[in-house]
């Protein structure tokens, strides 16, 4: 039975994401989306007008599926000193599935000729993280509100970016398995990752 409607734009989201990881933005087109889909190109066109669109809708699909990965702080662990701990140390386990870099490099790659999806593809990882982490600031460690932003930008940085400069420039192990928040301690060092945190919290 043929795909219709909202059905088959999600599978048509699903092949695009595989094409676009697989090939790149220049070498991906919408024949080869298409035709994996098992869809015409007038359909293709129907959902998305230009190759531009598919890859932006693309990144927000990427962005709701990230953020329900992450969660909040507060998934993590009731004192709220430990959740930021936690929820930096997920941010960083997470940043080691090989998907993830593979389309950050995308970004990094399309930046100039595509500004705006690469902006909004910095925005579904670390803007959701810095987000989430600086609501949880002000809420439960009572950080000012004048200080949070700049505040969760540094807990980010301190204990992401390392790990991610060197994933993005392949000088890391990468997984081809989503991590699971379960084997956290097993992933990330949990007591490094403290140390950091309580560097900037006190």
């Amino acid at each position: 039975m043929a795909r219709r409607g909202d059905v088959l734009h999600e599978h048509i989201l699903d092949v695009a994401k595989q094409v676009f990881l697989e090939l790149g933005y220049e070498r991906a087109s919408m024949d080869v989306v298409a035709t994996r889909a098992a869809t015409s190109k007038r359909s293709l066109y129907a959902h998305f007008p230009t190759k531009e669109a598919l890859f932006g809708a693309c990144i927000e699909r990427l962005h709701t599926l990230f953020e329900g990965r992450l969660s909040v702080p507060s998934h993590y662990a009731d004192e709220p000193f430990e959740a930021v701990v936690r929820y930096c140390a997920r941010f960083r386990q997470l940043l080691a599935y090989a998907p993830i870099v593979r389309i950050c490099r995308m970004g990094v790659t399309e930046a100039e000729r595509l500004p705006d999806a690469s902006a909004a593809l910095y925005a579904s990882y670390v803007g959701v993280a810095v987000s989430a982490l600086a609501a949880h600031l002000v809420q439960r460690c009572e950080v000012p509100e004048e200080e949070v932003t700049t505040r969760a930008e540094r807990l980010v940085g301190a204990t992401v970016f390392g790990f991610w400069s060197r994933a993005l420039f392949g000088l890391e192990v990468l997984r081809d398995d989503m991590p699971d928040a379960a084997a956290l301690a097993a992933d990330v060092d949990l007591d490094v990752v403290r140390t950091v945190v309580r560097a900037e919290l006190g």
